[in-house]
């Protein structure tokens, strides 16, 4: 196993490539060497740990037993723990590590994988996640601590006696929902509100807490969906636990709001970082918003919000958004004329969450950040993506919207009239053998002779090449990468002359190859249809020519 760009992931099972008791240990005892050598009053900080509700019956391997594993290896030591006794969302973690100045925390989760999957995934003592080299620096030190230290690290009930070991749920879930609200900013509008949510938490974390957050909001609370309200390891109700999937394991949720005659569906991946949502339509069925498009609706909604409590420009200028550079560039957009700052990172939440850390630290303000798969930040409570504020800020800007005779759809539609519309496409095949996919990237960098990529894409040139796994930038004068390179994984992203970007990368966390593709129309160019057909085009191509599914023999997408 090796640090993804979310942590440890693997299955759950006996064996070294495994999420299991020892792997946990091992894991745990080379972080704590590398903490203690990091920090010189490691002793007093100490080390906030939760955990989702995963587990695998047949085992016995489940999050909360992995957790006290994990808190028992460190208080085999003499130092602190503050160990969740219940399940938590995952932004919980990194919060309490701000909180309370701990040194660093350790979430067991694997989010929306599989069941099978588990996960272990670490935040450093300014509450974003770890990145280079700290990474690579814990992975060495995890290699030479192998040996379990002593029979205490295998003992789960060290949690209940020690008297190092704290409980921070009640004083952290309190002030995170005290803190909450300073994203709330029409109470009164909400408290009069008769739009009805529904929320599902896939059986995951969730429900409670967003519960929480809607009467935090002064909202009613949203309709749970019965089968998908408790906790269940097994996900029983869905094809996969990943609401990023759209209406096909949104089905029960959508049945809901049928009978209940509500228009808007809300659902949290199960450790509650992600958030889907969907809207009914008039009289053509529901709209389950992309990543990107909610985005859109956010970024717009941060900023209206934000000048009218800073109507003074200069204060605009001091404000920055974020969003990985697989995500529409929707933000980007608004920044050139709403005169705010905007900036792009590598895939995956860390670098968000580090950049806002550096950011907070010159005195900037980052309103909002993104990743399309999902995953936003309203504000910065925590330099991570968290789906529980942003299903309360979703609701409270329906409700807004609602006021107005507006629906979601068609304010997004207002977004796009006003700064250029931005369709786009994401999606993934399945490749089960990695050697097939380092021949796949070593074609494309090959693609017209040797170390020369693709020319055109479906019948249009290809303008600029970026290739951070090599630190190649065609468009830079030194044609080199201003991303950071990351040789771990593999990232193309073409841009074409007909404005459309396209981006091939491998997954941190599954055996995908994900593919990105997006029109960025300039304001007024509103013929969606024209613009949405000119990318299929493209898209199919670069699938088909750049990928070869079928001679790779790679699964495509089926959902």
């Amino acid at each position: 196993m090796s640090f993804g760009t979310a942590g440890l992931r693997a299955p759950m099972g006996a064996g070294f490539n495994r999420i299991n008791d020892l792997t946990i240990i091992q894991s745990t005892q080379g972080l704590f060497s590398y903490l203690s050598r990091y920090f010189a009053d490691f002793s007093s900080r100490g080390v906030v740990v939760g955990f989702d509700t995963r587990g695998q019956e047949e085992s016995g391997c489940s999050s909360q037993r992995l957790a006290k594993l994990t808190a028992a290896v460190i208080l085999s030591r003499d130092v602190p723990v503050h160990l969740f006794s219940s399940f938590v969302p995952t932004p919980y973690v990194p919060y309490a590590v701000k909180k309370l100045g701990a040194a660093a925390g350790v979430m067991i989760t694997a989010s929306h994988n599989p069941k099978e999957d588990n996960g272990y995934k670490v935040y450093w003592c300014h509450g974003a996640q770890i990145s280079s080299p700290q990474d690579k620096e814990i992975l060495q030190s995890i290699e030479e601590q192998l040996e379990p230290w002593s029979a205490s690290c295998w003992d789960e009930e060290l949690v209940e006696s020690c008297c190092l070991r704290t409980d921070p749920l009640t004083q952290i879930n309190s002030c995170y929902m005290d803190e909450l609200t300073s994203l709330c900013f029409h109470r009164d509008l909400n408290r009069g509100c008769p739009l009805k949510f529904i929320h599902s938490s896939f059986h995951g974390v969730g429900h409670i807490f967003v519960q929480q957050a809607f009467e935090a909001f002064g909202f009613a609370p949203p309709i749970p969906v019965p089968e998908q309200k408790d906790p269940d390891p097994n996900f029983s109700s869905v094809l996969c636990p990943n609401p990023e999937e759209g209406e096909s394991v949104l089905k029960l949720s959508l049945l809901l709001a049928e009978k209940e005659n509500t228009s808007i569906v809300l659902a949290t991946d199960p450790d509650a970082d992600r958030l889907a949502v969907a809207e009914k339509c008039d009289g053509c069925g529901w709209k389950v918003f992309t990543g990107n498009e909610l985005a859109a609706l956010l970024g717009w909604w941060m900023l209206f919000n934000w000048k009218e409590n800073h109507p003074d420009p200069a204060d605009t200028e001091q404000v920055y958004m974020l969003a990985t550079t697989v995500s529409s560039k929707i933000l980007q957009a608004l920044a050139r004329i709403e005169r705010f700052h905007f900036e792009e990172t590598l895939p995956g939440f860390k670098w968000i969450g580090n950049r806002i850390q550096e950011l907070s630290a010159t005195g900037h303000s980052v309103i909002f950040a993104f990743e399309e798969s999902i995953g936003f930040l309203c504000g910065s409570m925590v330099p991570e993506k968290d789906g529980v504020s942003s299903a309360a800020v979703v609701a409270e800007l329906a409700a807004y919207l609602h006021n107005k005779n507006l629906s979601l759809n068609q304010q997004l539609h207002n977004i796009y009239q006003t700064y250029g519309y931005h369709v786009s496409k994401t999606s993934y095949v399945i490749c089960n053998n990695p050697p097939t996919i380092h021949k796949i990237f070593n074609r494309i960098r090959n693609f017209d002779g040797e170390g020369s990529y693709p020319k055109t894409c479906g019948g249009v040139q290809v303008v600029h090449v970026r290739d951070v796994t090599t630190g190649y930038d065609s468009s830079q004068p030194d044609l080199r990468s201003v991303l950071p390179v990351s040789r771990s994984s593999q990232m193309i992203t073409f841009t074409l002359q007909n404005g459309v970007v396209a981006t091939l990368r491998t997954s941190g966390t599954e055996p995908k190859i994900k593919y990105y593709t997006e029109f960025c129309a300039p304001p007024g160019k509103s013929d969606v249809t024209s613009l949405e057909e000119e990318l299929r085009k493209i898209t199919t191509a670069l699938l088909d020519d750049f990928l070869e599914p079928e001679r790779n023999h790679l699964i495509r997408r089926c959902l």
